[in-house]
């Protein structure tokens, strides 16, 4: 069944929701796997870490003026409103997550004493060098990290559950073609 543009989210959030998960993968798997690489890339991983963090917030803030743009396509058929209550709180959940996570990073990073640079441009520096504050902002970041790793994958599985158990066209709203 081929679903009309009106039926689908904008061609941007199509796009920016895309690139958002791409970045994800990158921003994740540099933490993950830095401790199997050498030092040198290590820190290279930890740059890439903060240039796809820094991304991400970006795109979200591009993403909810773009949100608030446009017009949402209803899922069809329309889900119980208690689904549809648990897809906002979901929602809302992952926007604070993608603002709250490079936020949280960035000022740790600050308050570590270093600037957040993003490809070889040092960033404003937002907190002073407080040791004791950034050891408090990394726990909360790294967390909260832990916490997105259940967000991303709940939001991914009420996607797959959608689209083949209740075969509704949610996840088809999000696809960049069909």
């Amino acid at each position: 069944m081929a679903i009309e543009k009106a039926q689908k989210f904008s061609l941007p959030l199509i796009l920016i929701h895309w690139l958002t998960l791409l970045l994800f993968i990158g921003v994740y798997a540099c933490i993950e796997l830095r401790g199997m690489v050498g030092y040198g890339l290590r820190d290279t991983m930890k740059q890439w870490h903060f240039v796809f963090g820094v991304s991400i917030l970006v795109l979200t803030l591009i993403r909810i003026v773009a949100r608030f743009a446009s017009k949402i396509p209803a899922i069809q058929p329309k889900p119980p409103a208690w689904q549809m209550a648990t897809a906002h709180t979901m929602e809302f959940a992952l926007y604070v997550f993608m603002l709250a996570m490079p936020v949280l990073g960035y000022l740790a990073v600050n308050a570590y004493g270093h600037p957040v640079s993003v490809f070889g441009a040092n960033l404003p520096v937002l907190v002073g060098a407080n040791e004791a504050l950034g050891e408090k902002l990394m726990g909360v970041h790294g967390t909260i990290a832990n916490i997105g790793y259940v967000l991303i994958a709940v939001h991914a599985g009420a996607a797959l559950y959608h689209h083949y158990f209740v075969r509704d066209n949610a996840l088809r709203q999000m696809l960049p073609y069909g």
